[in-house]
């Protein structure tokens, strides 16, 4: 990245409604996350599982975006708030 955010890929091992899975993200992704998740008093664990569950809310399961992708949108979406108000 030109700015010299880590774009390196990071596996790390989440647990959502007790079960543990695999989230593969860069690592300036898992950064902003751990930022968002000591923001709001909650561990990185808890801040995954309300976004998974956000992610599957209403939804069919075919039609869900994948859990990768909807904690990089949060991210974003977090990221861009200040600029909004």
């Amino acid at each position: 990245m030109s700015d010299g955010g880590d774009a390196r890929i990071r596996k790390r091992s989440v647990t959502i409604g007790g079960h543990r899975t695999s989230v593969s993200l860069e690592a300036a992704f898992w950064d902003e996350l751990l930022a968002i998740a000591a923001r709001r008093g909650v561990s990185l664990n808890a801040l995954v599982a309300d976004i998974d569950r956000e992610r599957l809310q209403g939804r069919d399961l075919r039609d869900a975006t994948n859990l990768s992708s909807a904690l990089r949108l949060h991210v974003l979406e977090a990221l861009k708030a200040p600029l909004s108000r």
